[in-house]
């Protein structure tokens, strides 16, 4: 019987020169890791988020219930109301839109304990939950104006950076730029009170201070109350019109808003990148106190000081790599993720 060293010489020769395998990986059949990947993937999927186009349709439904349960309200307690009448139904459906809108202009006021408790409860559901529903419906036509723009840049020129509509859209990011956003801001807010004032001269018989003054009184929804909608196609335009103006001024001014924070949050960064780090900066950034800042620290530090992410997003980074660093060697390998 021969010797086990002698049967296999690998075991003794350090200059063994192993002979080539007559094995070969299949190329049809899949590696074990990516069949875990298959699997896993399918187990965990992102959570499904409504589409635009869902809360859309949405804020349409509630929209027409809540106006509809408002008009069948005061049609049918219409004498417990303080109110110039034109016609019923106008009347019902501008009550209901001045007081969604939150504007107040007192031409219409409930004159009993049970109108009284009907506004208070109309009000409350159309300011908590009405209101969300239609700024849902704004961000979406937004939104959809936006995409058909970038489609535009994109298809003309291909959206160089050379291409001075680049000035105004962000096309590598997919978005619009701030100063785009704002200059459209300011354009329907003219465009809105420019609509309001031409009617309200022509159609309620204004001059033209009162019809601006009423116009502007209006979509910022102030409504002193000192002027109103008092004719019939006053009042049905108002309908409308409130309804647009108020919800798109209010938009506008969200984006005059975010062009100030913008700003600030881009001056804030430029400021953090152009530092140099100090030794007290050093010694926070150097995060397994090693004695040195490797290049993940640093930017993990720069984005702290920017306020990119917060140390509760870190700390939760890395409780998900601790769950899956389950030999708690400092790194994820491959037979960590198999052996999930």
């Amino acid at each position: 019987k021969l010797d086990q060293s002698a049967q296999q010489p690998w075991l003794i020769d350090p200059n063994y020169a192993p002979s080539k395998s007559s094995l070969h990986r299949s190329k049809t059949a899949p590696a074990m890791a990516t069949i875990n990947e298959i699997r896993r993937s399918e187990e965990t999927k992102p959570p499904s988020s409504r589409k635009p186009s869902v809360f859309f349709s949405q804020g349409i439904l509630f929209l027409f219930l809540y106006l509809s349960l408002g008009v069948a309200m005061y049609s049918c307690t219409k004498d417990k109301f303080k109110a110039t009448e034109t016609h019923p139904v106008v009347d019902a459906l501008y009550f209901c839109i001045v007081t969604m809108c939150t504007i107040g202009y007192g031409d219409i006021t409930p004159d009993s304990a049970a109108t009284k408790l009907f506004s208070i409860t109309f009000v409350l559901v159309g300011f908590g939950f009405i209101d969300i529903l239609l700024s849902g419906m704004v961000s979406y036509v937004l939104d959809l104006q936006e995409s058909y723009l970038l489609k535009t840049i994109k298809n003309v020129n291909g959206g160089h950076s050379h291409d001075p509509r680049s000035y105004l859209v962000d096309v590598k990011k997919g978005r619009m730029r701030i100063r785009m956003k704002v200059g459209l801001a300011l354009c329907v807010v003219v465009l809105c009170i420019g609509v309001g004032v031409g009617f309200m001269h022509f159609f309620e018989k204004l001059d033209w201070l009162d019809s601006f003054y009423l116009s502007v009184m209006s979509v910022t929804t102030v409504g002193y109350g000192d002027r109103a909608f008092t004719s019939l196609p006053g009042r049905v335009f108002a309908s409308v019109w409130l309804l647009v103006s108020t919800l798109a001024v209010a938009r506008a001014f969200l984006y005059l808003a975010e062009a100030r924070v913008d700003k600030r949050h881009r001056r804030m960064e430029k400021w953090v990148l152009d530092q140099n780090l100090t030794v007290a900066q050093f010694l926070a950034a150097d995060i397994d106190n090693n004695g040195f800042v490797s290049r993940s620290e640093f930017v993990v530090y720069k984005l702290k000081e920017m306020g990119k992410v917060s140390e509760m997003d870190i700390l939760q980074i890395c409780k998900q790599f601790d769950r899956l660093d389950s030999g708690n060697c400092g790194k994820i390998t491959l037979a960590d993720l198999i052996e999930k």
